[in-house]
């Protein structure tokens, strides 16, 4: 049996990102000391999600991707031999992305995934801060086994997680900031069937709390969820902080993909129609 002991955090916005990146860095140590192997941070992790309000003066949070949190962690996944997803604010001039580093556990940077499908709604003006993604849907080949990343509002789209499948991903993270109100029930839905669909496991993670920015109230309930669509363990509380700790059977993927073979049986041929503007 191959078993991931994997880790997702959950937490609300301290005030400043200093104490939100050593805040981090203390559940990546919690984690490992659990015996986690891999561990994956909430959408934009080190800021408030600011995208509750348009105001150029949040551009400051973003930074290099590699750069100096992105390397902070790198000597910190050495260390503590972790595994780390690092979402970001990317900075690559003149762009700006909403980002996910990918960190192997002896501390090489591994890549990048940046988020494809941006929202500019009430509450979500992402169009604001963040150009649409162009690296694809990269899987990264870590100490842990095969690792993609989808962030958020790209949840909502079958494709890249798809993709991803067809990439070689085992386990796919989705941080998150997703607030109470209209997405709730799909939070439930959405994710464990893109698990069925594609057979692999997803850690979903969203914040909590409600920040200074807006009355957008973060619900939490961040989990794993299997290749068959079962909860690994409990969700996440609703409102307040946590770390999430589960052990991942990575076999089990291969025992579903050979009794449901989805993708032996896709007709690309009869798809044409999907990819017209």
């Amino acid at each position: 049996m191959t078993v991931v002991r994997a880790a997702l955090v959950q937490t609300t916005w301290t005030g400043d990102k200093d104490s939100m990146i050593d805040r981090h860095e203390e559940y990546a140590r919690e984690a490992a000391a659990d015996g986690a192997q891999v561990i994956c941070f909430q959408e934009l992790f080190y800021g408030p999600y600011f995208c509750q309000v348009q105001d150029s003066q949040f551009y400051e949070y973003a930074e290099a991707v590699p750069g100096p949190t992105t390397e902070r962690f790198q000597a910190l996944a050495k260390e503590l031999k972790l595994v780390i997803v690092l979402p970001v604010y990317e900075r690559e001039e003149p762009f700006l992305y909403n980002t996910a580093a990918v960190i192997d556990a002896d501390g090489s940077y591994l890549g990048k995934y940046r988020k494809q499908h941006i929202p500019h709604v009430g509450g979500f003006w992402e169009k604001f801060y963040f150009r649409p993604g162009n690296g694809g849907y990269p899987v990264f080949d870590t100490a842990v086994g095969k690792v993609g990343v989808y962030i958020c509002y790209d949840r909502h789209f079958p494709e890249g997680w798809r993709a991803l499948g067809l990439n070689g991903a085992q386990i796919v993270f989705n941080p998150s900031a997703t607030s109470r109100g209209l997405s709730e029930y799909l939070w439930s839905i959405e994710q464990p069937a893109a698990a069925v669909a594609n057979e692999y496991y997803v850690g979903a993670i969203n914040r909590v709390g409600i920040e200074d920015l807006g009355d957008d109230d973060f619900y939490g309930q961040s989990y794993f969820v299997d290749p068959e669509g079962n909860y690994v363990g409990d969700k996440g509380d609703a409102h307040e902080p946590e770390l999430i700790v589960r052990d991942l059977d990575l076999d089990l993927i291969q025992t579903v993909r050979e009794r449901w073979a989805f993708y032996r049986d896709r007709r690309p041929d009869a798809y044409e129609d999907l990819v017209r503007p």
